[in-house]
């Protein structure tokens, strides 16, 4: 059952020592996280898992039903970077959220960096044993250039969010930092990927994504400032009351829902049927801005939903997932690599999009299901406890009275 919590913590000085209570908890950000963690679970299962990133990036075969085709159209103008931009936002308002708790604490900034230090391993482990699509590396490197950005004002956050913002979007028109891959290598590599992940076991799976890390440090190098912006704005949202019923921020919600995802939408649109003919780099401009006006559209409106009892009880059922977002994010890998690796099941490059579209659906509803389960016997998932045990350097209690 998703609880009713104060918008802001006032917690005392010892209790700001130490975790957040879970009766603390702001329901609508757990509630938008867990429904985040879909579209970031659907993005992963159709165009990485399922087949390798880089086909993309090549010339579209048109193979597949209708129905493949179609939802393949729907997760690229609905989902694809929008959730993941929707995740860095909700990262920064954590963030800021626990940089608020700590403040009457000497130890924060020793806290936070552990905090984020952790992070950074369990995303390096990920990123090499696991799965080389990982975000939490980068998401450890993003939150430790915003750190510093928490000690300032509302004012600050805002400017420093938005002109990073705006130097993202209009980067298509300025010198590239890292260069893609070559189509050649790009050919080359689906090929080898296609037949090492499909029936390789696990050294040679890890030996592909090993190499293929390089060529992924050139799609993190391109969406990082997105990354940073995106967890400054988050945290200034935070800072301006957005969550805080009755707030000047949380009034103008349906405004920014509505705007966010009509203009959001239209964009998207226009970029993946081609409606636009102004050249790729001012399309790839509109493309990033329509991707983060839907994020924020997306994000505005599950949060003014959840401030009424009707939409809340129905959105309820993703704020035990979005709680143990960390540990079912890793879970998803777990359980993908394998399904589609060699080591496993071996689908990799012999589903439709819309088969390996069922799978993860199927993936996400169980662990809507064990979310809740587990919660109901536990304070923390296993690998946020875990997070919390690191960052206070204690064994945290994990098991409900």
């Amino acid at each position: 059952m998703v609880q009713s919590v104060r918008p802001q913590f006032q917690l005392d000085t010892a209790s700001s020592a130490g975790p957040i209570a879970p009766s603390d908890r702001i329901a609508a950000i757990d509630i938008a996280r867990g429904i985040a963690l879909f579209g970031v679970m659907a993005i992963n299962v159709a165009t990485i898992f399922r087949a390798s990133i880089f086909e993309r990036f090549l010339p579209d075969k048109g193979d597949g039903t209708w129905l493949d085709r179609a939802l393949y159209w729907i997760l690229m103008v609905g989902i694809d970077l929008k959730a993941f931009a929707l995740f860095s936002l909700l990262f920064g308002v954590g963030l800021a959220i626990q940089h608020d708790h700590l403040s009457a604490s000497s130890r924060r900034t020793l806290l936070l960096v552990r905090r984020l230090a952790f992070l950074m391993l369990v995303g390096a482990a990920h990123l090499v044993l696991i799965w080389n699509g990982d975000i939490l590396f980068e998401y450890a490197i993003a939150a430790f250039i915003v750190l510093p950005f928490l000690f300032c004002g509302l004012r600050i956050l805002t400017l420093a969010g938005t002109a990073l913002l705006a130097v993202f979007i209009v980067s298509s028109f300025l010198p590239e930092i890292v260069s893609m891959p070559s189509r050649a290598w790009m050919m080359q590599n689906v090929a080898e990927a296609t037949r090492i992940y499909g029936s390789g076991g696990f050294a040679e799976v890890l030996a592909v994504r090993v190499h293929e890390l390089p060529a992924f440090l050139s799609l993190h190098v391109a969406m990082f400032p997105r990354t940073v912006a995106l967890m400054l704005i988050g945290a200034a949202a935070w800072r301006a009351d957005m969550f805080r019923p009755g707030s000047r921020a949380s009034q103008c919600l349906p405004l920014m829902a509505a705007i966010g995802i009509l203009a959001g939408g239209a964009l998207a649109l226009s970029h993946v049927n081609g409606w636009l003919r102004l050249g790729w780099r001012a399309e790839l401009s509109l493309e990033r801005l329509g991707t983060v006006l839907l994020a924020c559209g997306y994000g505005a409106a599950i949060i003014w939903a959840t401030k009424r009892a009707g939409a809340r009880k129905l959105l309820a059922w993703a704020a035990p997932i979005g709680r143990m977002a960390f540990t079912n994010y890793l879970m998803q890998s777990v359980i993908f690599g394998w399904i589609f690796y060699g080591y496993g099941l071996g689908l990799f490059g012999k589903l439709d999009v819309a088969a390996a579209f069922a799978i993860g659906t199927g993936v996400y509803i169980l662990q809507v299901v064990f979310s809740a389960y587990w919660l109901r016997r536990f304070l923390y998932g296993p690998v946020e406890w875990l997070w919390r045990s690191a960052m206070y350097g204690t064994r945290q209690h994990l098991w409900r009275a």
